[in-house]
């Protein structure tokens, strides 16, 4: 197998031979990327609205919510994410994910965690790179596209449950119910860290 990049020179090291006698050339060369199972990538983004400055202070925010189209979850109301491509960075996935199921585009975004839990999805080991942005509910126009066969903004609550300090942050844990109204009742879904 040829180099996954045109350019190797950042990789040399040293520039010595490793135990096999091989240059890095010859490594690549010999090297299969698929000797080992490896997990899928995708990237998830949370996006909370608010519709006010004084909203934005009082914590009553919502969050951009995607119901699924396809399975696995079909018809459950998720993040809007997906896969990463192989040669995309994954802020870059993050916003096109972002705009293909919501139609939102040109957020700032944080990656803020990653879930790795081997159980994720019955497709395959997943690994997912999360990213965070906030906006005001005004300034973005939410339309479903690509394989989410709807998208919406959902109020949220947010009450603490741990304050604590670490490393000299003070920091709170807070427990979030989303609101999701369908034509016959509220569906209170809750998450827990």
């Amino acid at each position: 197998m040829a180099s996954f990049l045109e350019d190797i020179t950042p990789f040399y090291g040293t520039g010595e031979r490793n135990g096999k006698g091989q240059t890095l050339e010859e490594f690549l060369e010999e090297y299969d990327p698929y000797r080992y199972k490896n997990p899928c990538c995708t990237t998830d983004t949370v996006v909370f609205s608010y519709k006010d400055e004084q909203a934005l202070k009082e914590g009553r925010l919502k969050v951009l919510l995607v119901k699924r189209g396809n399975h696995p979850s079909i018809g459950c109301w998720a993040l809007p994410g997906g896969f990463v491509n192989l040669r995309e960075n994954l802020e870059d996935t993050a916003r096109r994910e972002l705009q293909e199921e919501t139609g939102v585009s040109g957020l700032p975004v944080e990656q803020f965690a990653c879930y790795g839990d081997y159980q994720r999805d019955p497709r395959a080991r997943i690994i997912t790179s999360a990213y965070l942005s906030i906006v005001k509910e005004s300034d973005v126009s939410v339309e479903a596209g690509d394989d989410a066969a709807d998208a919406a903004w959902f109020e949220i609550e947010m009450e603490p449950e741990t304050a604590y300090e670490e490393d000299g942050w003070e920091k709170t844990e807070y427990h979030l119910t989303i609101h999701i109204i369908t034509s016959v009742s509220v569906i209170m879904i809750s998450h827990y860290p």
